[in-house]
């Protein structure tokens, strides 16, 4: 989340490095940034079930064969 949080504010500020007039301002907005999305992330709920990356890899293989054909 830190380094979305990071990448987020260097594309809003439209810098990649804060001037050091600014690192603090900079570093302050990152950890907002990083505590919002925290946030956010422990509020959602869903009722699906998790999903398994081997089941769901399967799948894509299975559509991609019947999208493109078997090779």
């Amino acid at each position: 989340m830190h380094g979305a949080a990071l990448q987020y504010v260097r594309k809003i500020s439209g810098s990649a490095q804060p001037s050091q007039a600014n690192a603090e301002a900079f570093d302050r907005a990152v950890a907002a940034v990083t505590e919002a999305t925290q946030q956010l992330l422990d509020a959602l709920v869903t009722g699906a079930p998790p999903k398994n990356r081997e089941v769901e890899a399967a799948k894509a293989r299975e559509r991609a064969a019947v999208r493109y054909g078997s090779r």
